[in-house]
């Protein structure tokens, strides 16, 4: 079991660019008895969506799902009500949870909403919540259990996705289990305040998990009473000790592959399509894992590039550069310095890299007759020179014919039938976690449509894809395969 520790904590996250990023920070002090709970500053609260761990609030309406999403969070984050269904689209509350570092909670509609039209609205928007979750939680009413519940572990199961299970409202389990005289309101006669739920805990537990499908009783289980606050703590602790790998020992952008003390040069074009006074959120990331790595960053523009080169004493270990500018920093960087792109990096960081560089590939499959799906995770109004909507465009239909029809979608839009598409290409997902990323990837795997990314394309269509990759452990491989199959 991990515990918690009283001194070290998570490396803070440097903030991102992006306005819908940014969150506002709280007033709310974290309670005395609640250790996992920090929110020590505006920093830490701006910490982007897409690098928080997604926990998913799963159940029927009037479960206690607002309940228990207003307890761990020690705040009223979603309404509550008695009224069946109050919860509409899904409620996003995101929060520090020490020691694994910034979470987001999503608080779901009940799937077991049967209204017409926006019902069936509430429900869907429940089941694209499922791709975005890298652990959830099926709340449910203690000592009970049905086919909605079986259709929840089943949506998460089918999508690998860790998960625990929570019995709440645990008082009305109290009364009916131990009878009237043992019964919450009774103890509360004889027992200290603050100290009703714990007299009968292990029954307690014991009658919950003995309510949960056969194949369910070895899962993790956390009995609570959201309304009173009561199961909190244990509620975080089994986070803590279910939580995925990945955000036990953060993965890295690019810090894995330069040696510390390397000398990694970030090239940052400044020009109209850059956001003005700030960076995007993956050169902001890149920088911080960088300096995680204990490299030193150096970040020019394309036009300082030669400059920067010519004055470092030694050619840097690595270039990294923001993958509109491929075609000009290949010219630059000499052949034996690394190169690849920020949006390659995400590929590998946010999504899979084998599987975006193979559906890379079928960029030399299209025709004129073929149909392509741009995907953009981020919402920005499109700017002038637009890479998914202008760009991208541009330089395929340059290559293949101006016939190619190419399709865009934006957030959290994305087709349920990929059937009709040749090839999908996908931002890096900068703002998205990589569960939601991971999710249509798989999505394009299971319709047998080729995949590719941002960067992965720009590198191809420029000319610099070998190159682009083969920093990145396994791809030499990849290429020596992939070069007989071309």
């Amino acid at each position: 079991m991990r515990t918690f520790p009283k001194t070290k904590q998570k490396g803070t996250r440097m903030s991102t660019a992006h306005d819908h990023d940014m969150q506002e920070p709280t007033q709310q002090k974290p309670s005395a008895n609640s250790p996992l709970l920090t929110e020590s500053g505006p920093a830490l609260m701006r910490t982007p969506k897409g690098m928080r761990m997604a926990i998913g609030l799963f159940g029927r309406r009037n479960v206690g799902k607002s309940s228990v999403l207003n307890a761990i969070t020690n705040q009223q984050v979603s309404i509550v009500s008695d009224v069946a269904g109050t919860t509409t689209d899904p409620v996003e509350k995101p929060m520090e949870l020490l020691p694994l570092g910034p979470v987001l909670f999503i608080d779901t509609a009940g799937i077991d909403d049967n209204q017409e039209t926006v019902g069936e609205l509430r429900t869907k928007r429940t089941q694209n919540a499922f791709d975005r979750c890298d652990i959830g939680l099926v709340v449910t009413e203690a000592g009970t259990w049905g086919a909605y519940e079986d259709d929840i572990i089943r949506n998460l199961e089918k999508r690998g996705i860790p998960f625990i299970v929570v019995c709440n409202k645990t008082d009305l389990l109290d009364a009916e289990i131990l009878g009237n005289e043992h019964s919450t309101a009774g103890a509360a006669r004889k027992a200290p305040r603050g100290t009703v739920v714990d007299l009968h805990r292990e029954t307690v537990v014991e009658a919950c998990r003995q309510a949960l499908p056969r194949t369910l009783q070895s899962k993790p289980l956390v009995c609570m009473n959201a309304a009173d606050h009561k199961g909190v703590i244990e509620l975080r602790q089994a986070l803590l000790d279910n939580a995925p790998e990945e955000f036990v020992n953060d993965p890295k952008i690019i810090g894995d592959i330069v040696e510390p003390g390397s000398v990694v040069v970030l090239v940052i074009p400044i020009d109209k399509e850059a956001p003005k006074g700030r960076l995007i959120l993956p050169q902001v990331q890149a920088i911080r894992d960088l300096l995680d790595s204990r490299c030193m960053p150096l970040c020019v523009t394309d036009e300082e590039l030669p400059q920067a080169l010519a004055a470092l004493k030694e050619l840097p270990a690595l270039v990294v550069t923001d993958s509109q500018a491929f075609a000009k920093v290949a010219k630059i960087v000499p052949e034996s310095v690394p190169l690849t792109g920020f949006s390659v990096a995400f590929a590998r960081f946010k999504g899979d890299l084998p599987t975006q560089a193979l559906g890379t590939l079928a960029i030399d499959t299209l025709t004129e007759h073929s149909r392509v799906l741009i995907a953009e995770a981020c919402t920005h109004h499109p700017i002038e020179e637009d890479i998914g909507t202008v760009k991208i465009p541009r330089l395929l239909r340059a290559r293949i014919g101006q016939g190619l029809a190419i399709d865009n979608v934006r957030g959290v839009d994305f087709p349920e039938n990929l059937s009709s598409y040749d090839l999908v290409i996908h931002c890096g997902g900068c703002t998205f976690n990589r569960r939601a990323v991971l999710s249509r990837i798989q999505a394009c795997v299971n319709a047998g449509v080729p995949v590719s990314n941002y960067g992965l394309t720009l590198a191809y269509l420029m000319g610099v894809f070998d190159r682009s990759i083969k920093a990145f452990p396994g791809m030499e491989a990849f290429l020596a395969k992939a070069g007989k199959q071309r």
